[in-house]
């Protein structure tokens, strides 16, 4: 069967050839493909300085700062919505989407604060276990899942720690699983919070989420000071905040003239010998010993006619 003949009998029959069966175009052999339609997501954090995650919304009309119960790999949980209903594409949806079971409850309320309640008793036993079996532990939080399946402990602790015979005498006491995990000092000053030396709240608490390495090299390409007590946040470790600018310096240092570099300027010829990236200036020491400010717009680069660079 030839093309045309095959076009004009589906125009006919008023079928679309999207899809046949053994190059059949047969009106009775014809599939009808149907375009999948968008899926409503939605995000929701189960901690405040949590990472927030996408959710299936089905027809639940939900509201931002709503409590809704949510099925998870670890069974129902409860949870906070943080954005506001989207949807997308079946192609650009991310994998294996767990639902929105409900919009919680006046029972699940009371549920969740009688489990808030267990958390509280539960932190009380095992500080009073910690300090009778001398283990170099700290307790960070407490995580009771919704259906009192288990609970879960944050610790931290400069080296590993044997805790078989703790976990024991939580069992004994609650009947439920146990699992105890051991956190960095990044994590613990998540949860815990406080306030930066820029007088804000950590900002590992309310804006950073990644978990990238931050590093002395992000701060020398920022011209930040090297002393630890200024670069080093709550955690002991370097401030999360110096990984946020760090790729516009390196990009913006790329077209910029470096240091000790010879260039030419309205004033004179002369050497690079500080950069200012947030202004765009450059500080230039001129051959008559003069120090001039000078826009990097108006700085060219000493060609080698001019001499050797210093």
């Amino acid at each position: 069967m030839d093309k045309d003949y095959s076009d004009n009998l589906a125009e006919a029959n008023n079928y679309s050839p999207l899809q046949t069966v053994a190059g059949c175009v047969c009106p009775c052999q014809t599939t009808v493909v149907e375009a999948t339609p968008p899926r409503n997501l939605i995000g929701i954090k189960f901690r405040p300085e949590g990472k927030t995650y996408t959710f299936l919304a089905g027809d639940h009309e939900l509201k931002k700062d709503e409590l809704v119960l949510v099925d998870t790999e670890n069974g129902l949980s409860m949870g906070k919505v943080v954005t506001e209903t989207f949807s997308l594409s079946p192609g650009k949806m991310p994998p294996n989407l767990k639902p929105v079971v409900r919009i919680a409850s006046d029972e699940d309320l009371k549920t969740q604060a009688s489990n808030k309640k267990l958390e509280d008793d539960a932190a009380a036993l095992f500080k009073e276990k910690v300090r009778l079996r001398g283990l170099p532990m700290k307790l960070v939080d407490v995580d009771c899942l919704f259906d009192r399946s288990k609970l879960l402990f944050y610790f931290s602790s400069e080296s590993r720690v044997d805790f078989r015979e703790l976990v024991k005498d939580l069992v004994q006491k609650y009947r439920i699983k146990i699992e105890l995990r051991q956190i960095g000092a990044r994590h613990e000053a998540r949860i815990i919070k406080g306030m930066g030396i820029c007088g804000r709240e950590v900002c590992c608490a309310v804006l950073h989420r990644n978990n990238d390495r931050v590093s002395v090299k992000m701060a020398k390409e920022q011209n930040m000071s090297l002393n630890p007590e200024k670069i080093s946040g709550l955690c002991g470790r370097l401030m999360c905040c110096l990984g946020y600018e760090y790729e516009t310096y390196v990009e913006l240092k790329r077209t910029m003239p470096k240091c000790n570099k010879i260039v030419n300027t309205p004033q004179g010829r002369g050497k690079v010998v500080r950069q200012n990236i947030l202004t765009g200036e450059a500080t230039v020491q001129l051959e008559d010993g003069k120090d001039v400010i000078v826009s990097f717009k108006d700085i060219a680069i000493a060609g080698p006619c001019c001499g050797r660079e210093g």
